[in-house]
């Protein structure tokens, strides 16, 4: 499976945007879905996770309130719609997919995701 992410850009502080992952080669039917993000000299860290099947969704604590994610079977994509935006969610926002298939529990660790696709660059300014 192939990622690709898209949607970043440069917005200033309090405002939104949508990120969009878009899988090619096969579906990611039964699988948790995760959104990461790496910012310039850190680690790629969690961000948020949707269950295979849509019920759970679990999110860092720094973005609960202001970041949702969701999915959409029919098209094969996950979203990420980001409000209130800060400087500090500055970063490389990448989706992943679970390494296994019908989790129960969705994790929140990078090592836990694989098929990593090229990120797209979210700027926020002061």
């Amino acid at each position: 499976v192939q990622l690709q992410a898209s949607g970043g850009g440069q917005v200033q502080a309090g405002g939104s945007l949508r990120l969009s992952c878009a899988a090619s080669g096969r579906t990611f039917d039964g699988y948790a879905m995760g959104w990461f993000r790496q910012a310039p000299g850190k680690e790629r860290k969690f961000v948020a996770v949707v269950s295979w099947n849509g019920a759970t969704r679990n999110y860092e604590d720094s973005v609960k309130g202001r970041f949702t994610i969701s999915r959409d079977y029919a098209k094969n994509m996950v979203y990420l719609q980001m409000n209130s935006l800060k400087p500090e969610d500055t970063a490389v926002y990448y989706c992943a997919v679970d390494r296994l298939r019908y989790r129960v529990t969705p994790r929140s660790s990078p090592g836990d995701f694989g098929s990593w696709g090229r990120g797209t660059l979210v700027t926020v300014s002061s």
